[in-house]
């Protein structure tokens, strides 16, 4: 396996597969029986352990902060043991705790002070605080409910996009390994590497029966949450202008095949009406139209499009850019991008 500088190599299996123990082997917690690890062109058994470990970040999923150390002295950790002076070590700390979403008031707080989410983005900011080039996050956000996860996913993300850390990432969750990897190695019990391809490639041509398993029977809509917005051509829509009578709205409607209009005026969505409510002689922005509580932007994936077309009256994604009408998704434009 060659993992790439600067992207996130997303490790997923079974329990028992061995995806713990390629993050051990990198930094020689445990010494390979076989075979050759290098990290930056250099083969790991030449270099001195200790130093190997301080250049290489590592997350694990209880945390492991030091119980006894307050939130600062556990971000300083490794700079300290680098040698770096107070003044430098406090100002790489204020950066990380900024960074990473803290509070400054947290700084003198114990772990046991902490919520599980502010307890792993110490442990984020305390494997970030070298600036080492390598990082190893193992299951890191197992540990917290739902919704702090997906928030700790999100988070993870904006982070790499301005550091391009090189990231080994293990995880027992498929759905966290495409959303997080920019490849993905799929492993089987005994560590036997069944595929190791962009979440596209083993989402779209799964190598096996046993990577096809293992994906489960949402292929499709996992292949979704790869596919962003902005990708996809957008349609017009049932729209009409607030200038519009009501003759032309019927027009529209009878086009689009459905029994209800838009009503757009300077760009903007002044919301929709039924054709029963429509009114002879009014123009359409005379109308109180429903405003469209669901919208989704060009940063949206198409499965979060999807969500929103299921949840609405109208049966389509209204799309913004900004305040600014850009158009509308249907279930046919987003079945379109799941065909081969």
């Amino acid at each position: 396996m060659e993992m790439s500088a600067g992207q996130v190599t997303a490790l997923v299996g079974p329990s028992g597969c061995g995806k713990t123990t390629i993050l051990k082997m990198i930094n020689r917690i445990i010494e390979p029986t076989s075979g050759r690890i290098e990290v930056g062109g250099r083969d790991i058994q030449g270099m001195d352990p200790h130093a190997l470990r301080r250049g290489i970040g590592y997350v694990i999923q209880q945390v492991g902060l030091f119980p006894h150390r307050t939130v600062a002295e556990n971000i300083a950790t490794v700079p300290k043991l680098l040698g770096w002076d107070r003044r430098r070590t406090r100002k790489r700390v204020d950066e990380l705790v900024e960074m990473v979403g803290l509070e400054s008031e947290m700084y003198d707080r114990y772990p046991a002070e902490l919520s599980g989410g502010q307890q792993q983005r110490v442990g984020v900011a305390r494997a970030l605080a070298a600036d080492p080039p390598v990082l190893l996050m193992d299951e890191p956000f197992a540990a917290v409910d739902p919704i702090v996860r997906v928030r700790l996913q999100e988070e993870l993300r904006s982070l790499q996009a301005q550091l391009q850390k090189t990231i080994v990432f293990v995880t027992h969750d498929i759905d966290e390994a495409i959303k997080l990897g920019d490849q993905v190695a799929i492993l089987d019990v005994g560590g036997a590497l069944r595929q190791y391809a962009s979440p596209e490639e083993v989402l779209r041509e799964p190598a096996n029966a046993f990577v096809e398993e293992f994906l489960g029977q949402e292929r499709g809509l996992r292949r979704l949450s790869l596919i962003a917005v902005r990708d996809v051509s957008l349609e017009d829509g049932p729209t009409v202008s607030s200038d519009a009578g009501s003759a032309e709205a019927k027009e529209v409607m009878a086009r689009e095949g459905v029994n209800w209009v838009a009503i757009v005026r300077d760009g903007k969505l002044q919301g929709w009406v039924w054709e029963s409510e429509l009114e002879p002689g009014r123009k359409m922005g005379d109308l109180a139209g429903r405003p469209f509580l669901v919208r989704v932007t060009a940063d949206n994936t198409l499965r979060e499009a999807l969500d929103a077309i299921v949840t609405s009256h109208n049966q389509v994604a209204v799309v913004y850019d900004g305040e600014r009408y850009a158009g509308m998704l249907t279930l046919n434009r987003i079945s379109e991008n799941l065909v081969p």
